[in-house]
């Protein structure tokens, strides 16, 4: 059965898949990235892990893999599938796209940067599906966002387009390791409101999960700690929304598992901030954790479609 090979590649964990022509999950694995053993261990370990994935496709499925698409987080260069940077991996100028295509016998392999694969597949098969124009933001330990125009993401001209999460919303807010003081990931992260609330709280071990359910109950101290990053996500957003014109917003990541505890207020929020401009539909993400998988798998088969239209 024709499939491709797809590679979501986390800080602490590996997600992955063999895709078939129709998008459907024809297996799926996963792996832990073992960071603390070192760049050079981690990028062995995803090498390993896709060549099983290989193997595997060949025994269970019939054939080879036919491409391979890897998500990795940090900046990345897509164009020539080099992975840059990243702070959780430890790595610099990582040239995954031929250090895979390498080990998988040669097969095209497609590189991108895990929040913009996430929202290519949210745009096209999640929860903005039909919409010409949306942004997908994920808040889980930072916030980063992906800007979708049709059925592709926009990059920008560098590869950094998206980053919402370093828009300065509280200039004397805590300093962030981007070194601005006060940017939306500080403020409204899920690891920002698990720092808030363990504080308010006096429990070091209480996250951000733990302050959506004080406020369902009504603890007025967990209350406050999550109005504050609502407020926050909401001044972001609003920027965010003024400069792109989102017909959908699409909300996903840790916090937005709180659901409508999160969606109420913050609609409310971003509603009373907006002046001209037109309020996009606020939805949460439709694909969980899959996201950067399953977009990882589209852009293996864009890759395979690009070079059959050349």
């Amino acid at each position: 059965m024709r499939h491709v090979i797809a590679l979501d590649v986390g800080g602490t964990g590996m997600k992955a898949a063999l895709v078939g022509t129709d998008g459907t999950l024809l297996h799926e694995a996963r792996r832990a990235t073992g960071r603390k053993r070192g760049a050079d261990a981690v990028v062995e370990t995803i090498l390993a892990f896709a060549a099983e994935l290989r193997a595997y496709g060949e025994e269970h499925l019939g054939e080879t893999a036919v491409a391979a698409g890897v998500a990795v987080p940090g900046i990345v260069d897509a164009g020539k599938g080099i992975a840059v940077y990243s702070a959780n991996l430890g790595w610099r100028d990582v040239p995954m796209r031929a250090l895979l295509g390498e080990r998988l016998g040669g097969i095209p392999v497609a590189l991108g940067h895990d929040v913009r694969t996430g929202g290519l597949a949210e745009g096209r098969i999640g929860a903005g599906r039909g919409a010409d124009r949306f942004l997908f933001v994920p808040l889980g330990t930072g916030i980063a966002g992906a800007i979708g125009i049709g059925s592709t993401i926009e990059a920008g001209a560098h590869g950094y387009a998206g980053e919402i999460g370093h828009i300065v919303v509280r200039p004397d807010g805590p300093e962030c390791h981007c070194g601005q003081h006060g940017c939306l990931e500080t403020l409204a992260s899920a690891s920002a409101v698990t720092r808030a609330w363990a504080a308010a709280s006096g429990d070091p071990e209480a996250d951000a999960a733990d302050c959506a359910k004080a406020v369902e109950s009504g603890d007025p101290a967990a209350i406050a700690v999550w109005r504050d990053a609502v407020d926050a996500l909401a001044a972001g957003l609003v920027t965010a929304l003024t400069l792109l014109d989102p017909r959908t917003l699409i909300i996903g990541g840790g916090l937005a598992e709180a659901g409508e505890t999160l969606f109420t207020p913050l609609r409310a929020a971003v509603e009373e901030r907006v002046t001209f401009q037109k309020l996009p539909h606020i939805v949460p993400a439709a694909l969980g954790d899959t996201a950067g998988c399953l977009g990882a798998g589209l852009l293996a088969w864009d890759l395979l479609s690009t070079e059959v239209s050349a």
